[in-house]
């Protein structure tokens, strides 16, 4: 199993994972292309991939069905495992500002006594997810995100006055499909998913909820900004998933905000998701979530 084929097949297990897909569901080729944005045959060695770990099962003449969610976890070996911890602990360090704005690998890789192929396939995947970049010249750079709690509380409240305004807008879209799949993966948290699920997966959970509503407003700038200010709050996410009641207490507001879109009365809809909103900044924008250190410039 090379490096892509291991990642492609992390990428759909955490598909099957946050979509809530149940046992027996049918994966195919093409909803896989169309979620990924891969060709056909690195999907089907990914594919043979997660039918080796026990995930899926394959049919002949009908293909992959899902068999066990469970199976595998998001670790396919006790490398794949140490790079997930040393990614996590790389973005706490970032987080609490104990990692300068631009540093080396040979920096990095001094600080986690960690090779430079395992570097960088951490930093290829922080890269893709917008947190880091190359810097000019040599070494990364990263990138300006929500790193206080006043940046913290600023980024919900420009959500206040955007994820509201986009559900009551006179262009929402009743897309049964995309609310389906959002009920879906809520419900799936709220029987036991926010136990199960890695914090990555809740994360992006909590993101695709919120910007999937975003872009069935119609207007795409408020799609757009949300995502971003998405992005930008990924680092102190991966904190706030720790705190378990939280997470449940969020997920009891989105089906809450969903019951009122079923119902088509989209004023309780908006009011009920600036409700969410003004809560979640009140709980979970706090000073002692970002802690700061000095440290030095890269070598």
């Amino acid at each position: 199993m090379n490096d892509f084929h291991r990642s492609l097949a992390e990428k759909i297990l955490s598909h099957i994972r946050t979509s809530g897909l149940e046992i027996g569901h049918h994966i195919t080729e093409q909803s896989l292309r169309d979620h990924l944005g891969t060709s056909r045959p690195p999907i089907r060695a990914a594919l043979s991939v997660l039918e080796e770990q026990g995930v899926l099962r394959r049919e002949p003449n009908l293909g992959y069905f899902v068999k066990d969610t469970r199976a595998g976890g998001l670790t396919f070996d006790d490398a794949t495992s140490s790079v997930d911890a040393l990614y996590f602990k790389i973005a706490d360090d970032r987080l609490s500002r104990l990692l300068p704005d631009k540093i080396s690998e040979n920096k990095l890789m001094q600080l986690y006594g960690v090779s430079r192929p395992v570097l960088r396939r951490i930093l290829s995947r922080m890269s893709a997810e917008g947190w880091v970049e190359p810097n000019e010249g040599r070494g990364w750079r990263f990138a300006a995100l929500i790193d206080s709690v006043e940046a913290y509380r600023e980024n919900y409240e420009l959500r206040q006055m955007l994820e509201p305004w986009g559900l009551a807008a006179e262009g929402f879209h009743q897309d049964r499909g995309v609310l389906d799949g959002l009920r879906r993966t809520q419900e799936m948290i709220r029987d036991g998913g926010w136990q199960d699920l890695t914090p990555q997966e809740l994360v992006e959970t909590n993101a695709g909820f919120h910007e999937g509503l975003a872009k069935l407003s119609g207007n795409r700038f408020v799609f757009g900004t949300v995502q971003k200010l998405n992005q930008l709050r990924r680092l102190i996410e991966y904190r706030q998933t720790l705190i378990h009641d939280q997470v449940r207490g969020q997920n009891a507001e989105h089906l809450a905000i969903l019951d009122a879109i079923d119902a088509e009365d989209m004023g309780l809809a908006a009011a009920k998701m600036k409700e969410h909103l003004s809560g979640a900044r009140d709980q979970k924008a706090r000073a002692e979530l970002f802690v700061a250190a000095d440290m030095d410039t890269d070598d």
